[in-house]
């Protein structure tokens, strides 16, 4: 009694001082600070964390009403069960204890939650010895503050207040960190041997796991008054394997790299959120449509993926899945802003150009043939993706259908170079210049970001138009620039959406039909290392692409196999989960454009309705003197194989003897002559190459030159190779 008399007096006295210093409930509230900063979907809903501060890991302000009841009541019991019946001191608790016991911080027998929250709200308490022992004088002064608290605070503002304020184990501060890191849970969720161990923590943050175990077991005790056999059971091994998670999961969440485009830690003091342009359902669904379509690739070596929403009118980024997550071994690597080759995902930016340079018409025939195409670097021979040749077909049909070598030849009438330019204009990126890429620049070798290759796409949607992707939500209309024809880019989306014209190579009821309108492509890159999927419809721009992050070839994986589901599985979400008010419709052809009822000679392709550039209409499209249409023995000699000008470079790791060139001809009763000497008979041959400049003819039984060719041959003669080694 003496005690507490001494120690009120000495309060009525330091009372008015210490009150002073202590500040309002709300003026703590508004100073804490998380060390994440969270980001938000368009609708304000949390769906990625990311640590903004190194010094300390604490999480966002907790309020009371999501705390457990468990954790609530573990904690009470275990360091102040008369808290709702103090003013801040426990005097029966003083009066019982030692004065030698009462202040050594040893044990909190006596030391209520308001004076421990005191404590850490005193910044003059940071002065206490190394051992972590208070002076008498700040004991007297944390009574005095715990007691000024009680009467300037609720109960509940300061019990939350301490849950945010407790330094916990290690760098953790604050339940909602200790929860999220060691249970890997929200602190609602907590149940009663959590909240056991919890309460062990707070007594002693870096205590061992047996000394936490052995306290967490007396907290369950309390919890518990009917002894327990198996109360305590294995809480050993539970509390030891608990206290391993030392790694705060700032990474949890859905969207872990537009976190980091968007939350820059060391650019100064980073705000507790940040706002993005995302849907957090969206985001959700192609995180987990891509999952699980690469589980289902699963032993054809793929393990990758990315996937990327657009908004066509304002350019906003409505879902970025950088990654397949637990699937990769590569989660950190951003799918969507990295390189990888396009594959004929550039081709409808081709077809777009041909158009609107009126070289050719949607009805145009081209040969989709072998050919060899000369250039400084030696023959370039592309290769349809099946390795077969479908003859003449339309450019409706070699588009939609995704044939290699028409793409080609519309390349050898554009220029590589133009069409760079082309694509630099659609928003591509493309790091060389196109005589750099030469004509496999028609099948994709170059380099694109999904994101820039996604928002190419979008151009189309958009009538030709370009403006810049955004992250963030914004009331300003994108600022559109022209980089396309608009009848050329109508023209290419009534192609992409023809389910007819893809039927050649895809089917007539491939994954890429959806029942509301849409215009796709797929694509694969060299050797399968690249697979994507990119399409749009009225509303909305939807690129997938598939593959490994370290390069590898996948196994059997073409477009409608891989990419392809994923983008489906989106566009039907996009159009039937979130029920659109309008669906989605083919836009509206643009001024000057023509339709004309067009028939093709000799059943090449069915007759239909077919868009024009006005000037470039045609109501019947033939093959003038095309000589595959005349009988075998009708047709003109000729040398298909190789191509006038074409250089051939020997193998010096091949013996010169060993090296054959081969040349193919139309027509019947040939003969092949060499710089003049008859070298072989019949409408094929083959030559032992020499190094020199050679003319090629192509004569008839009478020695009547029918055709004639000049090539070179460059590298070491015979007579080289027959020199003994040194």
């Amino acid at each position: 009694m003496k005690l507490r008399l001494r120690l009120v007096a000495a309060s009525l006295c330091l009372t008015a001082q210490a009150g002073w210093a202590l500040p309002s409930f709300n003026e703590v509230k508004a100073a804490h600070r998380s060390s994440e900063t969270e980001l938000l979907d368009r609708d304000g809903v949390v769906i990625q964390r990311l640590r903004t501060d190194a010094t300390v890991r604490r999480g966002p302000w907790l309020v009371l009403a999501d705390v457990s009841p468990a954790l609530r009541q573990a904690l009470l019991l275990s360091e102040d069960k008369r808290f709702y019946e103090h003013s801040g001191v426990d005097w029966r608790a003083v009066s019982a204890a030692a004065w030698g016991n009462l202040w050594n911080q040893k044990t909190r027998g006596a030391s209520t939650l308001t004076m421990q929250l005191a404590g850490l709200l005193d910044a003059a308490d940071a002065g206490r010895s190394k051992d972590g022992r208070r002076s008498l004088g700040q004991k007297l002064s944390q009574a005095i503050s715990a007691q000024n608290l009680e009467q300037r605070w609720r109960k509940d503002q300061i019990l939350e207040a301490y849950l945010n304020l407790v330094p916990l184990r290690g760098e953790l501060v604050g339940l909602d960190a200790l929860s999220r890191t060691l249970f890997d849970k929200a602190p609602q969720g907590l149940n009663e041997r959590e909240a056991a161990v919890t309460a062990a923590l707070v007594r002693a943050p870096n205590a061992n796991p047996q000394q936490v175990a052995n306290r967490a077991c007396g907290v369950l005790r309390e919890l518990h008054p009917v002894p327990d056999a198996a109360l305590c059971e294995d809480l050993y091994l539970y509390t030891a394997d608990t206290l391993k998670r030392r790694a705060f999961d700032t990474s949890a969440g859905i969207a872990p790299h537009v976190a980091r485009q968007l939350i820059k830690p060391g650019a100064g003091k980073a705000p507790p959120t940040v706002q993005s342009s995302l849907r957090a359902p969206l985001q959700r669904m192609a995180r987990a449509a891509l999952q699980r379509q690469l589980r289902e690739l699963q032993g054809r070596n793929v393990a990758d993926g990315a996937v990327l929403v657009l908004d066509n009118a304002s350019g906003e980024v409505l879902a970025w899945v950088g990654s397949s997550g637990e699937l990769s071994n590569a989660a950190e690597v951003d799918g969507v802003l990295a390189q990888r080759q396009a594959g004929s995902t550039l081709k409808p930016f081709l077809y777009a150009q041909a158009l609107a340079e009126q070289r050719l018409t949607a009805a145009s025939l081209l040969e989709d043939s072998a050919t060899q195409i000369p250039t400084a670097s030696g023959l370039y021979i592309p290769q349809n993706y099946d390795h077969s040749f479908k003859g003449f077909v339309s450019v409706r049909t070699a588009l939609g259908a995704s044939l290699n070598v028409p793409a080609v030849r519309t390349l050898v009438m554009v220029s590589p170079d133009a069409f760079h330019q082309t694509l630099r204009r659609a928003g591509l990126p493309l790091r060389e210049s196109g005589d750099y890429f030469g004509y496999s620049l028609a099948l994709g070798s170059a380099e694109v970001p999904l994101l820039n290759l996604t928002n190419a796409y979008r151009t189309l949607a958009n009538g030709g138009r370009y403006s810049a992707t955004s992250l963030t939500r914004t009331s300003v209309a994108p600022a559109f620039t022209p980089a396309l024809d608009p009848r050329a880019a109508y023209i290419v989306a009534d192609i992409l959406a023809d389910p007819n014209a893809r039927a050649r190579t895809f089917g007539a009821d491939s994954l890429l039909a959806t029942r509301f309108w849409t215009a796709v492509k797929t694509g694969t890159s060299k050797d399968m290392r690249d697979n994507w999927a990119v399409g749009y419809s009225s509303r909305y721009t939807v690129g997938v692409w598939v593959g490994n992050a370290n390069g590898q070839p996948m196994w059997d994986v073409s477009g409608t196999s891989g990419a392809a589901p994923v983008w489906a599985a989106v566009m039907a979400y996009l159009h039937d989960n979130l029920r659109q008010h309008e669906p989605s419709r083919a836009p509206t052809p643009p001024a000057g454009l023509a339709r004309v009822h067009t028939t093709f000679a000799g059943g090449t392709e069915a007759e239909r309705e077919e868009w024009f550039i006005p000037g470039t209409e045609q109501t019947h499209m033939a093959l003038r003197d095309d000589p595959r249409r005349l009988p075998a023995a009708d047709r003109p000699a000729r040398i298909t194989a190789p191509v006038a000008g074409t250089i051939i470079a020997l193998d010096p790791d091949i013996p010169p003897q060993h090296q054959r060139l081969s040349f193919t001809a139309d027509g019947a009763q040939l003969r092949w002559r060499i710089d003049g000497k008859t070298i072989a008979s019949g409408p094929q041959a083959r030559w032992l190459p020499w190094p020199g400049k050679h003319v090629v003819q192509l004569a008839d039984l009478h020695g009547t030159v029918l055709d004639e060719i000049k090539i070179e041959v460059r590298g070491a003669g015979l007579k080289a190779r027959r020199r003994k080694p040194t």
